[in-house]
This record gives C-alpha cells, sequence and structure tokens, in this order.
C-alpha cells in the first residue's frame, strides 16, 4: 500500500452502506440493489488503491463537511423539538423576530424586543 490512498472516513462509510445493500437485498431480493453494492464495492477499491492523494482527500473532505452538516440539523433539530414541550415560539408580526414564550400561561400581550410591537397570542 506505499505510495496508495488506503482507508478513510469515507471509505468506512461507502463500507456500511455496502453491508447494508447487501442485507436488504438478501431479505428482499432486489436485484438493483446487489448490483449498487457491487459499484459501490468497486469505486471503494479504486478509491483505496489510488495514486492520485489529493482527488481522494478532497472527496473525504466533502463528505466530512456534509457529515457535519447533517450532524448540525439533527442537533437543532433535537433543541427544537425539546424547546417545543416547554415553550411555544412566536413570530413577531411586526419584524419577524422569533418570540420565545413558556407554554400554559393562558392569554398573554407579548412584547417584541427588536421592534417593540405588542400582540396577543395563546401560550
Amino acid at each position: 500500500m506505499i505510495g496508495r490512498y488506503g482507508l478513510d472516513s469515507f471509505t468506512r462509510f461507502l463500507n456500511v452502506c455496502i453491508i447494508i445493500l447487501l442485507i436488504i437485498n438478501l431479505l428482499a431480493r432486489i436485484q438493483f440493489l446487489y448490483w449498487m453494492a457491487l459499484i459501490l464495492l468497486c469505486y471503494n477499491y479504486f478509491r483505496m488503491f489510488s495514486k492520485n492523494m489529493s482527488a481522494r482527500f478532497r472527496e473525504n473532505e466533502r463528505y466530512r463537511k456534509l457529515q457535519f452538516q447533517a450532524g448540525e440539523a439533527v442537533n437543532r433539530w433535537k433543541l427544537w423539538a425539546k424547546q417545543a414541550l416547554r415553550y411555544h415560539i412566536y413570530r413577531c408580526p411586526g419584524c419577524g423576530q422569533k418570540i420565545r414564550i413558556p407554554r400554559g400561561k393562558g392569554k398573554i400581550s407579548i412584547h417584541c424586543p427588536k421592534c417593540h410591537k405588542d400582540f396577543i397570542r395563546r401560550s
């Protein structure tokens, strides 16, 4: 493997995808999944034995960037779901500012801290 690219996180991700496709193919007998797994396997070997290190590094960096963005989106969704249990989040009709109001307080007057407009909502 001297002078070859070898394994990286994108290669490991592709390996997991190949295994999942093969397991689903075993259970469902969908021939397309078998060929897709075979194509991914060939691409994986091409990446591992490639001598073009800079191109493979760029591919891995793109994968890592997408992985980070997906993780951040999941974290934002978790935070939103956690806050949705305790708070209502309203938008100010004047400026569009998001305002977080605790649940269970009945009908209340909300004062926007940005544009200083007052509006009434149910909490």
